[in-house]
């Protein structure tokens, strides 16, 4: 199911930027399901055995929540275990000296980054024949 494509080698991504600022929120292992989770845009609810981190829009997060982060949805489609998307998705990113956090789910991938390096991720990405929407 191939539905990139390779130019030098390197897979060619299409982004789309979505709506809002998101916060990042670490809460003890054990802790329950917030409540205060806004179920529009991006929600991301993982448990590990170390911590329960949540993903979601920014509003009604608790104080202590890592705010300031615009997410990106990779809307190139690849097969589960396609190697290189994430590799292709975050090196650039990476290569610019700038952070990002990922999420992958079934269907797609997706990249949280600062809102305030927005400008220099988007030209760390066309740069490396990318697109951005």
């Amino acid at each position: 199911m191939r539905m990139w494509t390779r130019h030098s080698d390197a897979m060619k991504l299409t982004f789309t930027l979505l709506q809002g600022e998101y916060a990042i929120t670490k809460l003890p292992a054990d802790a329950p399901i917030p409540d205060w989770i806004d179920q529009t845009g991006l929600v991301s609810i993982t448990r590990a055995d170390d911590e329960l981190s949540v993903v979601s829009l920014s509003n009604g997060t608790p104080p202590d929540a890592d705010t300031g982060w615009s997410a990106m949805r990779v809307d190139t489609l690849a097969a589960l275990d396609e190697p290189g998307v994430v590799m292709s998705a975050v090196t650039p990113i990476s290569s610019a000296g700038l952070g990002v956090f990922v999420i992958s789910t079934h269907l797609r991938d997706y990249l949280l980054v600062r809102t305030a390096e927005m400008k220099r991720v988007r030209a760390a990405l066309t740069d490396a024949g990318h697109s951005l929407a």
